[in-house]
């Protein structure tokens, strides 16, 4: 029977305030940011643009989707997701599975999951991964954006955890029908672990479509910048450049700094909002589970 009091009644109201509120705080800003990019010179420059455009348009849009180095980029960012979500999970699921057994299977376990937990806590910097990337020979090279990044030890100790929920029963069942510790992991462990695999593949696609910074640090040609690289430059500088042809120059008359700085945030941040709704129903399920064993 649920519980109608008063008191109960008050904490209810006020929790779906509070969570009401906070969703606010989180949408409203990029809510602002879309409204300038669709609106006017004029109105955005004015600061009159809140939460809805102002003398509506696209030109900005319009104008981002003629330059050719958006496209470029674009593809070496959805390369880079692919190959880097291909990278990290096989190293994630390979190194995970061996590290789930207890003790008594693997001796060496506790070793070394403190190995992979120490570098956690303690990482070289800055400037050891930038000599590594350059001593390697990776510099300018597409693998110095998923090499560096390729075990990623906050996923794997998740992975794990996931790992020890599965019942052992599966796992005997499998080796008394002669599959081995490759067959068992991927014909047995992985299909029963889809929540967690969903909201790991979460974090790595969206690490790896959000990261700019090593892309400044080992990549030397524009055209080979990632995505949000680009965008980031572009945003950073103090006008919008390029600005080459009759055709643009009518543009300034139609664009400010503003609105073009708003449509390039707005496209960074659009493929996430494509495939969350996707992974979003096995998010919560993939974080709780692979939490409950340590």
């Amino acid at each position: 029977m649920k519980d109608r009091s008063p008191a109960r009644l008050v904490f209810n109201v006020a929790n779906h305030i509070l969570l009401l509120f906070l969703g606010l705080i989180c949408v409203l800003p990029f809510i602002h940011v879309i409204s300038i990019s669709l609106s006017s010179a004029v109105e955005a420059s004015a600061n009159r643009v809140l939460f809805w455009p102002r003398e509506f348009h696209v030109f900005a849009y319009e104008w981002l989707f003629r330059k050719p180095e958006i496209w470029v980029t674009l593809r070496n960012s959805l390369l880079r997701v692919v190959v880097g979500y291909c990278v990290n999970m096989v190293l994630i699921l390979i190194t995970a599975y061996p590290l789930s057994k207890d003790n008594n299977n693997f001796k060496q376990r506790t070793a070394y999951v403190w190995f992979f937990f120490f570098t956690m806590l303690f990482s070289g910097g800055l400037v050891p991964s930038f000599l590594i990337v350059k001593y390697t020979g990776l510099m300018g090279n597409f693998l110095a954006l998923i090499i560096p990044s390729a075990v990623q030890v906050w996923n794997i100790v998740l992975m794990l955890n996931f790992f020890r929920s599965v019942p052992k029963e599966l796992e005997e069942a499998a080796f008394l029908d002669g599959a081995g510790p490759i067959q068992t992991l991927f014909n047995i462990y992985v299909p029963v672990s889809l929540p967690a695999i969903a909201t790991i593949s979460l974090f790595v696609v969206l690490g790896h479509w959000n990261a700019w910074f090593d892309g400044f640090l080992y990549l030397n040609d524009i055209r080979s910048f990632p995505f949000q690289t680009y965008l980031r430059s572009m945003v950073a500088s103090t006008n919008m450049g390029g600005i080459t042809n009759m055709l643009e120059i009518e543009d300034i008359l139609k664009l400010s700094d503003k609105t073009v700085k708003a449509a390039q945030i707005t496209l960074g941040a659009v493929p996430i909002f494509i495939i969350y709704p996707f992974l979003q129903r096995y998010f919560v399920a993939g974080i709780v589970i692979g939490s409950v064993k340590g």
